[in-house]
């Protein structure tokens, strides 16, 4: 077995891009993490990292059944399509597309994809170039998620609480970092 710095990003990105590991978000300090008390909280944070996002970024949107990673993805797709647009949860289409700017929304639930691969069939991969890509149980097709993305873990704390933790690997950590701040002050009253 392979002895590696930790401290040697470059020798942590080399696996991590060769598929023979899985980057485990929780292992690195979050970027950022929020408490919400309320679905319009959560639509107010990701509607606050809307405009931050751009073709070619992907959000790992993790956390239990029933946690908030639809309303996470639903604050960012009305933010950038328009307060009425309708945004179903994609779990049994597994994908949704939105024509928005600055690129278009492709929302995936993977939580019924039965192979990793059949995701290509859906066509995640131009997506991945020309889209913002919310991912939700993106686990179910791990080693086909870029290590550029941003994970948003969404963990249950009360009946209509959320802790919401922002994390990102490797090279990216520090662009991500860059794109977040200020994110809290813009969601007004969103605890941090």
């Amino acid at each position: 077995m392979p002895t590696i710095d930790l401290r040697d990003a470059d020798a942590i990105t080399e696996l991590l891009s060769a598929g023979n590991i899985r980057y485990d978000s929780a292992m690195s300090d979050p970027l950022l993490v929020c408490t919400t008390t309320s679905e319009a909280e959560m639509r107010r944070l990701s509607g606050a990292l809307a405009p931050r996002l751009k073709a070619g970024d992907v959000l790992r949107l993790q956390g239990a059944l029933g946690a908030g990673k639809t309303v996470f993805a639903r604050g960012i797709i009305q933010t950038l399509a328009g307060a009425d647009e309708e945004v179903p949860s994609p779990t049994f289409s597994l994908v949704q597309t939105y024509d928005t700017r600055p690129a278009p929304i492709w929302h995936l639930d993977l939580y019924r994809l039965e192979k990793p691969n059949d995701i290509w069939e859906l066509g995640l991969e131009d997506a991945l170039e020309t889209a913002i890509s919310l991912i939700e149980w993106p686990d179910k097709a791990d080693a086909l998620v870029p290590p550029c993305a941003l994970t948003v873990e969404i963990a249950l704390i009360a009946e209509t609480g959320r802790k919401v933790t922002f994390s990102s690997a490797g090279d990216h950590r520090q662009g991500w970092s860059r794109r977040l701040q200020g994110l809290k002050t813009e969601a007004q009253g969103i605890k941090t």
